[in-house]
C-alpha cells in the first residue's frame, strides 16, 4: 500500500516516518519524499494514528488527487535542486512532465492554484535556499553554484539573489562570517 506524506521534504523527515512507523507495529518496503510504500494494508486504525503522529512533526497523510500531485511536484523540485549531483538534460517544464506523467500546463495550473505561486517561483525560492548553503559552505566559488544549479550566468544567479533576499550572495556571505565570529568569540 502506498501512502502520500505532505511536508516530507527531507532526510530528517524520513528518519520521522520510520520511527512513527515503527512505532505503530507498520512494515515497510520503502520509504522516499514524500511516499511509503507498506508491507500489505493499513488498518484504518493504524493509518488514524499515524496520521496523528505525523502531525506532531508538520507531516500529514494526503488523500485527493491534487494535493498528492502537488505534493509530488514540491519533491521533485527539492530533490532536484537539493539532492541532485548532476544537471538534469531536459528543460524543468519537461522534466517534470516527464517524471510525473502529466502535461506541464495543467501541473503549472494546479499548482498555482493551490500554493498560490507559480512553479518557476517555488523553484526559484529553493534554488536560493541552496545558494545560501553553498555559500555559507564555502566550498564552491560563485562560478561553481552558478552551473550546479544551472544558471545561465553568474549575473543571471545574483540577480535572482537579490530579488529574493534583498542581498547580493557576496553581501550575505560577508553577513554570514561576522555572525559567525560573534557566536564563536
Amino acid at each position: 500500500m502506498k501512502l502520500y506524506i505532505k511536508n516530507m521534504v527531507c532526510i530528517r523527515c524520513k528518519v520521522v516516518v520510520s520511527q512513527e512507523l515503527k512505532k505503530l507495529s507498520i512494515p515497510y518496503k520503502t520509504i522516499e519524499l514524500g511516499e511509503v510504500e507498506t508491507i500489505g494494508d493499513v488498518s484504518a486504525s493504524q493509518l488514524a494514528y499515524l496520521k496523528l503522529s505525523l502531525m506532531d512533526f508538520g507531516l500529514d497523510i494526503l488523500y485527493d488527487r491534487k494535493s498528492l500531485l502537488i505534493e509530488k511536484i514540491k519533491n521533485v523540485i527539492v530533490e532536484l535542486v537539493h539532492y541532485e549531483e548532476h544537471p538534469i538534460k531536459l528543460n524543468f517544464s519537461d522534466y517534470l512532465s516527464e517524471k510525473l506523467n502529466h502535461s506541464y500546463t495543467y501541473m503549472a495550473n494546479v499548482f498555482s492554484d493551490s500554493v498560490g505561486v507559480n512553479i518557476e517561483h517555488y523553484i526559484i525560492v529553493h534554488k536560493i535556499e541552496r545558494v545560501k548553503e553553498l555559500l555559507v559552505y564555502d566550498q564552491l566559488s560563485l562560478t561553481e553554484i552558478s552551473y550546479k544549479l544551472q544558471y545561465s550566468s553568474v549575473a543571471h544567479l545574483c540577480n535572482q539573489f537579490k530579488k529574493i533576499t534583498g542581498l547580493t550572495p557576496t553581501h550575505f556571505k560577508k553577513q554570514k562570517e561576522r555572525t559567525n565570529e560573534f557566536v564563536y568569540n
